[in-house]
């Protein structure tokens, strides 16, 4: 019974491992792709990292030194420019207002009579400029949320493998064993014979 045991749970360990190959086999391909997605769209956009005089407000620069000059191709890139170039910028230029926010004011300030045309002029510009910042934003952290699932698809493709490999040696470990164990003895039917 425990030779048909050990060889149970063995060849259970063995199509684990099969399944995660497979798993790790899929997620290296899905990883790969995203990768490779983002890479393309990005340098579709032929987006260059500021730098220099571009980059020197302390609210910038930590952030966006390490990529100054350079082309954006992927997430992290993406994410630094989104939150810490476009969103300063954005910030700067409506004292922290959002785009809806600024929509709001400017419907206001258009349907009152008499309004000042020139500052409905200003407001409907930077209006514009907030929405244009806020759907490039979305766009860039669009990529940086589809890099990040790939890194992660990435790094459960690692631990799929190691699970495989791990399930694969203690499977045929288990099935080695159970390949040396003596098979049960039988019980004896000796006879016992009179002398007399």
């Amino acid at each position: 019974m425990r030779k048909v045991l050990d060889k149970l749970i063995s060849w259970t360990g063995l199509i684990m491992a099969m399944v995660l190959l497979v798993a790790g086999g899929l997620l290296t391909w899905a990883s790969n792709f995203v990768a490779d997605n983002v890479r393309s769209q990005l340098l579709e956009q032929k987006i260059t990292m500021p730098a220099g005089a571009a980059i020197e407000d302390p609210l910038i620069k930590p952030y966006l030194a390490e990529f100054a000059g350079q082309k954006m191709e992927n997430g992290d890139q993406a994410k630094a420019y989104a939150d810490h170039y476009i969103l300063v910028h954005m910030d700067k230029a409506a004292a922290g207002k959002t785009y809806a926010e600024v929509s709001s004011e400017y419907n206001k300030l258009k349907a009152t009579p008499g309004a000042d045309q020139d500052q409905v002029a200003k407001l409907g510009e930077l209006r514009m400029s907030q929405f244009m910042g806020s759907t490039l934003r979305g766009l860039l952290l669009n990529a940086y949320a589809f890099g990040t699932m790939g890194k992660i698809a990435g790094y459960a493709a690692i631990a799929s493998f190691a699970g495989a490999a791990l399930m694969l040696i203690l499977g045929l470990l288990g099935l080695r064993h159970a390949a040396g164990q003596p098979a049960p003895a039988q019980p004896s039917t000796r006879e016992s014979v009179s002398v007399g």
